[in-house]
């Protein structure tokens, strides 16, 4: 095949498909991007979390309203 054989619009087409495509897969690894960046928040937020109950723990305080586990209600 040489350069004579090659149709000019048929490879303008495939040049704008791989655009086309291009442009697609960049759009995807953007919101992918934002996804990891929000789900790596929310984790650090739980373990934060996670670390103020394993204090609390250790403190001996129950987390909760009722103060601790051990209290009987008031109508007892």
């Amino acid at each position: 095949m040489n350069e004579a054989d090659i149709d000019p619009a048929a490879l303008e087409k495939r040049l704008v498909d791989l655009e086309v495509k291009a442009a697609y897969a960049d759009d995807l690894l953007d919101r992918l991007n934002h996804t990891v960046f929000r789900q790596q928040q929310q984790i650090e937020s739980l373990a934060r979390e996670l670390l103020a109950l394993r204090q609390q723990l250790a403190a001996g305080s129950a987390p909760g309203p009722a103060g601790g586990l051990d209290e009987r209600p008031p109508h007892y």
